[in-house]
């Protein structure tokens, strides 16, 4: 019902300013930013409805009118060809953030006969998480490759988030990744240059609210625990 209320309200916006004639997309984002100093834009387009604008900024998507006066945040849907227009426009601003990630910034355990990639946001202390840490083995051999990023939840200067810069310092992240998730020898407390911030900060522009959260290299998020014969399902259908 409230998706459905949104639509409705992106259609009264439409028929209140309708315009024929692009903006200028340049005035408009500097009223925008007027209006939103605090806000990144990085893209301005017309949207599939006359009069209103699609707005990306980082992995949100806005829409506005002609004239930066109102804004609309929620998802446009094409009822005729039952379609969240929205979510699709997300889904390729989440893939080009968490792609931007170099390979050595991450923890990955590569899956022999690798079938599909996975980036799950992780936290050491995090039960869910632990869990499936445990069942890692399973994950490869199904043929998914993890790739571990930190978003410890309690904070940065919390003992989750010493743990992982901790882990990371390590000699063998792989292994003490592994000892910490299970408390069997939690590595010795390190620090060193780390991505650990810089994986906080792209979780909470990706909308990370807890762990684990996984998302794949097209962008699609799956919050929460699941398990890898579940996984590989979502992926095979994710993939055709």
């Amino acid at each position: 019902m409230k998706k459905f209320i949104q639509t409705l309200l992106v259609a009264s916006l439409f028929i209140a300013t309708i315009v024929n004639a692009e903006v200028d997309k340049s005035a408009l984002k500097k009223q925008l930013q007027k209006n939103m100093p605090a806000l990144t834009i990085d893209e301005i387009s017309p949207s599939a409805i006359n009069g209103l604008y699609e707005v990306m900024a980082g992995a949100n998507i806005f829409y506005v009118s002609a004239d930066g006066r109102y804004l609309i945040q929620g998802s446009m849907f094409d009822l005729m060809n039952k379609k969240d227009l929205t979510e699709e426009k997300l889904a390729i601003a989440k893939a080009a953030l968490i792609n931007s990630v170099a390979k050595d910034e991450m923890i990955i355990f590569k899956a022999p006969k690798e079938k599909y990639v996975i980036n799950i946001f992780t936290d050491i202390d995090c039960g869910y998480c632990r869990k499936l840490h445990s069942e890692i083995d399973q994950y490869m051999a199904a043929g998914i490759t993890v790739q571990y990023l930190f978003f410890p939840r309690a904070g940065k200067d919390s003992d989750s988030y010493k743990k992982a810069v901790s882990v990371w310092c390590a000699d063998d992240r792989n292994a003490a990744l592994t000892a910490a998730k299970s408390n069997s020898n939690p590595p010795p407390e390190k620090t060193c240059k780390n991505p650990v911030d810089a994986h906080m900060a792209l979780g909470d522009e990706l909308g990370v609210r807890g762990t684990p959260m996984m998302i794949t290299p097209k962008g699609t998020i799956y919050p929460g625990y699941m398990p890898a014969k579940k996984l590989v399902e979502a992926l095979s259908l994710e993939s055709k």
